[in-house]
């Protein structure tokens, strides 16, 4: 006789009962833990035979392009809008940034089914007014679907949903599919080889000499993921290498080929969509993979969980600053921790002064600033295009907020009295036709006048401020650098003990080997190449103060 392996998976209660709601045409907000199946209730509702165009959209461009591929691979008719790629727009499903469609929700229009994957996007303090609008814009016949685990109160999201008349319910799953704990890396017993050196190395070789790998690390960027993948898999003696197939081999590359021999490997955006879900992740989810070293940006679209989660660091810099990964974002990373169906419990790795699992927690959204003009004045746009009252539409817009502080726009009392006799609506309207407006600026010697028609060119240096009943000089104050210029921020100083600012870049380094020669630093040859211009790595010290130094301040922008 025959035999046949089904592999069957079954929904759990709470799927079943989102499931049931969206069929009754309601709009469902879902709140789970990270790694419990947010997303199989979609996948689960488009198997199933909705027929009518739906718009799956994610944070970011690389969640889009695997969401794309991963269902196309499923013969899904699928296509994607991420801003700097749009492909198959008319098909049943598409995958986006949610940005992507703002024209269409300003304009009230909608797909049958509109679903936001990490709803928590709404508290962000950039990207959350196009989210709140999206919610407030979408006509009523557009079914929502809000996915998340990391807000600590969906339940406000759905009141705010049903006070703009919107049908809508939550469904909560608060149980993790498995528990976790927290374990003190440096309190575990056991002694380290001495031939395995390194701070990280070290540390983590406890964890697993106590038989907590799988371990998945998060590092805050691409650089610290790979420099961390390299440093353990060149740490730690491999027993049982991982044989690849000759596909394998040739998807990985020689350099990530060597890494997965050693059963170690780092997991970031800069990898190919087939590198990650072709053969990073399905050998992690196997248990073919001691170490996976991953990015914190793209923690909610990791398709695997590991036995244990290890948070390297908390800060990471942008440019000139520092930033902090926030709570909500260690909940995901943490929610990693425990394999379904694998581990009985998922382990949070603490290394001293690093995460632990009481920093993380879930993001309490409300609206952390007013709604900007451009976005009313597009919604005023899409109105006056459909043939409606702009004015009434941009109020409308504003009472469907999230908040329910009122925003005044300066019309309520036009709109209470109707049109003026003339036919315009505002005071401001009127006026425009009356008087031309006429801009002032306030001189240095405190006169005002006419604002020049055409801008005057001035270096900042040579710019004054108004300060303490006082024109004073720009670049005392740090505040005129920001947002301008590149290099480090700097102090300088100046003439009879004052104090003004800057910046400072590398340009060159004496060559030790040959005082006379100055090697120009690699950013520099690169702005100089970028603008055409010819340039040696070494060059004499005469040719570099005569020739490259005047050059700085036109390929830095100023200066």
């Amino acid at each position: 006789m025959d035999t046949f392996e089904i592999n069957l998976q079954l929904p759990d209660l709470w799927q079943q009962e989102a499931m049931r709601q969206l069929r009754q045409g309601k709009d469902v907000v879902v709140h789970a833990p990270t790694g419990a199946g947010k997303t199989y209730i979609f996948e689960l509702l488009m198997e199933a035979g909705f027929n009518r165009r739906a718009v799956f959209t994610v944070p970011t461009r690389a969640l889009a392009n695997d969401k794309l591929l991963e269902w196309r691979e499923r013969g899904w008719d699928v296509g994607i809008a991420t801003g700097d790629l749009a492909e198959n727009l008319d098909a049943r499903v598409i995958v986006a940034t949610l940005e992507t469609q703002k024209s269409k929700f300003l304009k009230r229009l909608g797909p049958a089914l509109f679903v936001i994957d990490e709803y928590q996007m709404l508290g962000d303090s950039v990207r959350g007014l196009s989210y709140e609008l999206a919610l407030a814009l979408l006509p009523p016949s557009t079914q929502l679907l809000l996915l998340s685990g990391s807000v600590g109160n969906p339940e406000h999201v759905v009141e705010w949903l049903q006070r703009i008349g919107r049908d809508a319910v939550l469904v909560s799953h608060e149980e993790r599919p498995v528990p976790q704990e927290e374990v003190f890396l440096d309190a575990l017993p056991g002694q380290v080889p001495g031939k395995i050196t390194g701070y990280w190395p070290r540390l983590l070789a406890r964890a697993l000499m106590a038989d907590l790998g799988p371990v998945l690390v998060f590092a805050p960027q691409r650089k610290g993921a790979e420099q961390l993948a390299r440093m353990f898999a060149a740490a730690y003696p491999v027993e049982n290498p991982l044989v690849l197939t000759p596909e394998q081999k040739q998807l990985a590359g020689p350099r990530l080929a060597k890494m997965l021999a050693r059963r170690v490997v780092y997991h970031h955006s800069g990898l190919s969509y087939r590198q990650r879900a072709g053969l990073v992740e399905p050998l992690a989810k196997a248990g073919q993979l001691r170490i996976v070293v991953a990015t914190t940006g793209l923690a909610s679209g990791i398709n695997f969980s590991m036995r244990s989660v290890l948070v390297s660091d908390r800060e990471y810099r942008v440019s000139n600053f520092y930033a902090e990964v926030r709570p909500d974002e260690l909940l995901q990373m943490f929610g990693r921790a425990g394999r379904r169906g694998l581990d009985e419990i998922g382990y949070i790795l603490v290394a001293p002064e690093r995460p632990r699992l009481m920093d993380a927690r879930p993001l309490y959204l409300k609206r952390s600033r007013r709604v900007d003009w451009p976005s009313l004045l597009g919604v005023m746009h899409g109105a006056v295009e459909q043939g409606r009252a702009p004015f009434e539409e941009a109020i409308e817009a504003c009472q469907r907020l999230f908040s329910v502080e009122q925003i005044p726009l300066g019309v309520e009392r036009s709109l209470e009295t109707g049109a003026r006799a003339c036919g315009l609506w505002v005071d401001g309207e009127r006026a425009s036709f009356a008087q031309p407006d006429v801009v002032e600026m306030r001189n240095s010697r405190g006169e005002w006048e006419r604002k020049p028609e055409a801008p005057v060119e001035a270096t900042l240096g040579e710019v004054l401020v108004w300060r303490k009943g006082r024109w004073r000089g720009a670049l005392e104050f740090s505040s005129a650098l920001d947002g301008i210029g590149e290099g480090n921020f700097c102090r300088l100083p100046g003439k009879k003990g004052r104090r003004f600012y800057g910046r400072e870049v590398p340009v060159g380094n004496r060559d030790p080997e040959n005082p006379e020669r100055v090697q120009i630093v690699r950013p520099l040859r690169r702005k100089l190449r970028e603008n055409e211009i010819p340039v040696r790595r070494f060059v004499t010290e005469k040719e570099f103060r005569e020739k490259i130094v005047p050059l700085v301040p036109s390929v830095y922008g100023g200066g």
